[in-house]
C-alpha cells in the first residue's frame, strides 16, 4: 500500500512547553493546527518568498 505523505511543520508551543505538528489546510494556503494541550490555534501562511525552515516556535 502506498501512503501519501502529508506536508507538516513542527511547532514548539511555548504556551504549554510541548511539540506538535500542524498540517496544510484544504486550500493549501496555510498550515493550521492547535496546541495539543490547551488547544490554542496557530496559522502559518504559505506564500512566495517564504522559508525552507520546517520547525518553528509558537508564542
Amino acid at each position: 500500500m502506498d501512503k501519501e505523505k502529508k506536508s507538516f511543520l513542527g511547532i514548539y508551543f511555548e504556551c504549554c512547553n510541548v511539540y506538535g505538528r500542524i498540517y496544510k489546510n484544504k486550500e493549501c494556503t496555510a498550515y493550521v493546527g492547535r496546541c495539543p494541550r490547551c488547544l490554542r490555534t496557530v496559522k502559518v501562511p504559505i506564500g512566495d518568498g517564504g522559508t525552507n525552515q520546517r520547525f518553528f516556535k509558537a508564542r
